[in-house]
């Protein structure tokens, strides 16, 4: 039986100008080329599962127009169950502008559109979906209350949860401590730093010094208690820590092209390796070199690989 993985967030219709640097506040950069591509961080996991061999169920929001028509067509082509994707009647669908640069770099603005309607009763509806998951996967692209109450709701029900910390925000410390597997950059681990250091900061000496004497993810682990913590640093690879267990697993090395969709792919086909129950080293590189794959790849969704290429990538050195 396939793995199975539900996905609870974001659809966006990503609008992308390839050009060849980033232009800065107040300038306009002339040429470049366009592409219009299916996107959103819930939907691009989604993919990434389901053509990583996964079964997968989306709950997530698109608009009653062509964005949100042809992203639901899409989700069905990729085998994606789509009986928790709700049409939003009132409300247009998530659009991403996103600017890529000659070396694959990028910057984007999101206009949330239905996705910041995705209600904690949308996740209450999707219930039994959830109770037949082996994972749930979430990011922070849709309002987050409705994602404390997704992580409490699959809690309760006994599942595994993983949670991409994008894009990055402080978070409260109860949400992360029901957290199983916490998959964050290095931006966005450097925001919740922020906020753990100023709780620290009203620790007693002898508190603060124990903390300190460990390793920068060691000691965010600390705070947030029982999760997996699994850094994700691009093309210097991943850095992992949770209880009994240490890894660093380099990168694949590849040309990139495009980097948009590469934490999503990784984290994504990171949640198919755990419910297969992959060793947790071996699930990383799994998701490693699915994520290699993503980067030589123009578009968010359409440079998702198959599972046949994430097998073929793993028997190079990385």
């Amino acid at each position: 039986m396939s793995a199975r993985v539900l996905v609870i967030g974001s659809s966006n219709t990503d609008l992308i100008a390839k050009i060849n640097r980033l232009p800065r506040p107040g300038e306009t950069v002339i040429g470049g080329t366009f592409l219009r591509a299916a996107g959103g961080k819930g939907a691009n996991q989604a993919v990434a599962a389901a053509r990583a061999g996964a079964e997968v169920t989306l709950v997530a929001r698109v608009g009653d127009d062509d964005f949100g028509r042809t992203a639901v067509e899409g989700f069905r082509r990729e085998g994606i169950c789509t009986d928790h994707t709700v049409v939003d009647r009132e409300r247009p669908s998530g659009v991403a502008l996103i600017f890529v640069d000659a070396r694959g770099e990028n910057c984007i603005a999101v206009a949330s559109g239905a996705n910041a309607a995705l209600s904690p009763a949308d996740v209450d509806h999707a219930r039994g979906a959830i109770q037949r998951a082996d994972i749930v996967v979430l990011q922070l692209e849709v309002p987050l209350p409705t994602v404390a109450h997704a992580v409490r709701l699959a809690k309760s029900l006994g599942k595994t949860v993983l949670l991409n910390p994008a894009p990055a925000t402080e978070l409260p410390r109860a949400l992360l401590r029901q957290v199983d597997y916490l998959t964050p950059n290095e931006h966005e681990l450097k925001l919740l730093l922020s906020r753990e250091s100023r709780v620290e900061s009203r620790e007693p000496e002898e508190k603060r010094k124990r903390i300190r004497s460990g390793s920068r993810l060691s000691t965010l682990r600390s705070r947030l208690c029982c999760c997996y913590l699994i850094e994700t640093l691009g093309a210097a690879g991943v850095r992992a820590v949770g209880p009994g267990f240490e890894a660093r697993v380099p990168a694949f090395k590849v040309k990139p092209v495009d980097t948009v969709g590469a934490g999503d792919c990784f984290s994504g086909t990171l949640a198919v390796a755990i419910a297969e129950k992959m060793w947790l080293t071996d699930a990383i590189r799994f998701a490693c070199a699915a994520a290699a794959i993503c980067v030589t790849r123009p578009g968010a969704q359409p440079s998702m690989p198959t599972r046949r290429e994430i097998e073929q990538m793993l028997k190079r050195k990385t």
